[in-house]
């Protein structure tokens, strides 16, 4: 039994087994990061698109509660279109909501029309069409409808983020 060699006992890794190890943990730890900043950007654009949603809804809100029509007898016979500035700071009816070339609120406003200033760099763009109540794919002048198709775009640093769009119908007495 002399003859016999006993192989060599191994004590560690080779140089090789280390350099393959740390390789593998590298690209691990990569993976981790990247999935982490894409996970980050998802949250940042569900976190925008949840905001977007709660504008167009204030805005909704806000159109749907107007009169139809301007409840100052003084100012019954105007126009579709602002009655002062424009954009129309103050708004008393849906009809004060109207451009030709859309109506752009930056800061944004909420459903009562209050301008909503801790929201910068946020804005809505609103734009009334009327409608012709037999067709409403069918666009009428400004004022000769009781139909009025409201869009609404909602931006962030001046890039769409969610937009929509709604019917508001003459209600009697309005």
């Amino acid at each position: 039994m002399r003859g016999r060699r006993q192989p060599p006992r191994r004590r560690g890794f080779s140089l090789v087994e280390s350099a393959l190890a740390i390789v593998i943990v590298g690209i691990g730890i990569v993976a981790l990061v990247a999935s982490l900043g894409a996970a980050s950007s998802i949250n940042g654009a569900g976190r925008n698109l949840t905001r977007g949603v709660f504008l167009a809804q204030e805005v909704r809100e806000w159109t749907l509660r107007l009169p139809f029509s301007d409840p100052d007898p003084g100012d019954a016979n105007n126009p579709p279109g602002p009655d002062g500035t424009s954009p129309q700071v103050f708004v008393d009816d849906l009809d004060d909501l109207y451009n030709a070339a859309g109506l752009l609120y930056s800061p944004p406003r909420d459903g009562a029309g209050q301008a909503l200033s801790d929201l910068t760099g946020w804005s809505q763009k609103l734009t009334l069409t009327w409608r012709s109540p037999d067709n409403l794919l069918q666009t009428v002048s400004p004022g000769a409808s009781d139909i009025v198709h409201v869009q609404v775009s909602v931006r962030l640093q001046g890039k769409e983020v969610f937009a929509t769009n709604w019917i508001v119908a003459r209600r009697s007495g309005t």
